[in-house]
């Protein structure tokens, strides 16, 4: 059985930890309510903040820009201001996988953990009574279910799978893209690659 947090981390080059700081993990779990999971930390804490493949976006808890907190809050407001009443059947996601209820930052609701530039938006769904899966609206109405860990989305989303939905693959052959996001309004990007993949 494939160890996806070891595959994504050896495509993604050795882990930074430059913002790692177990602290603030646990003042976010506490305002959140939730634990989110293991694998997740421990990508974030390797590389966040950080753009991956021009156009993932992982957070981080530690920091002041680019906070995750801020971000999984303020994301949270504007996904619980859309109005859910009005959706065609294909396009609700209560009907596609069978929710009981679409909400955003509750206890069993949709908690926002990464988007793109593309407009894609990854929920994790952390049910008391299931284990955690993810949930991915893709810009324009359209929604995916994945069960699997955040390590194994990020693994198949770096080597080109439809991540997102049907014809979503953002795969870029040669090593993985990696840009560190500016700290200041003096910073600039910082691109470097990953190690050879043989891709």
């Amino acid at each position: 059985m494939t160890d996806y947090l070891a595959a994504a981390i050896a495509m993604l080059g050795p882990a930074e930890n430059r913002y790692a700081d177990p602290a603030a993990w646990d003042r976010l779990h506490t305002e959140l309510d939730i634990r989110l999971p293991t694998d997740y930390q421990t990508l974030v804490d390797a590389y966040a903040p950080i753009q991956l493949n021009g156009h993932l976006y992982l957070h981080h808890p530690a920091t002041e820009h680019w906070n995750l907190g801020d971000w999984i809050r303020g994301t949270v407001r504007a996904w619980s201001e859309v109005s859910w009443d009005k959706l065609d059947p294909d396009e609700d996601p209560r009907l596609l996988f069978g929710l009981s209820e679409l909400s955003f930052g509750t206890r069993n609701g949709l908690w926002p953990i990464a988007s793109t530039d593309r407009g894609e938006t990854l929920f994790l769904v952390a049910a008391d009574d299931t284990a955690p899966w993810i949930l991915i609206e893709d810009g324009e109405g359209g929604w995916a279910r994945f069960d699997m860990s955040f390590a194994e989305w990020l693994y198949r989303y770096l080597i080109g799978e439809d991540m997102a939905g049907p014809n979503t693959s953002a795969f870029y052959p040669g090593p993985v893209q990696l840009c560190r996001l500016p700290m200041t309004a003096d910073e600039r990007p910082e691109p470097w690659r990953g190690p050879d993949r043989g891709m």
